[in-house]
């Protein structure tokens, strides 16, 4: 199989069930911090591609929940700008073998990119899977 460099938010329950996934499929996740990276507009848009710049953004930030940024009013630039300055703005995971990057987890894309064995069922791998919404996952850069 293949070694991933899985950009994640430490302590994320999300993240860590789409890392599980992973290695069930027999890959080997190296698993960093974004927020320990300095992104620069050209490394942010390798992962980016052609995708809409709404699609850049992580729908579980709170900023984005309510309403005080609203991706899809963006242009690119002032987009980066904010990704820049808040990495936890940025969709999770973001994925890289090789030279080939992928930013968030669709099961089916990341099958048919590095294959995961056995499609798991269902369901959006990308949303907060932590059990009270209302709560944020431990953040373990804050001890």
């Amino acid at each position: 199989m293949t070694t991933v460099i899985f950009y994640e938010k430490s302590g994320c329950t999300g993240n860590a069930r789409q890392k599980a996934l992973l290695e069930a499929a027999g890959h080997t996740v190296d698993a960093r911090d974004l927020r320990r990276v300095m992104w620069t507009r050209m490394r942010l848009l390798n992962f980016f591609h052609d995708l809409p710049v709404a699609d850049w953004f992580n729908r579980s930030a709170p900023v984005v929940k309510s309403g005080d940024i609203v991706p899809e009013e963006l242009d690119r630039s002032t987009a980066l700008l904010l990704l820049q300055n808040d990495p936890l703005l940025i969709r999770r995971p973001l994925m890289e073998v090789g030279d080939e990057r992928m930013v968030g987890f669709d099961p089916v894309r990341v099958h048919a990119w590095i294959g995961l064995g056995d499609l798991p069922p269902a369901g959006n791998f990308e949303s907060c899977a932590h059990p009270d919404p209302a709560r944020r996952c431990p953040d373990p850069l804050a001890f």
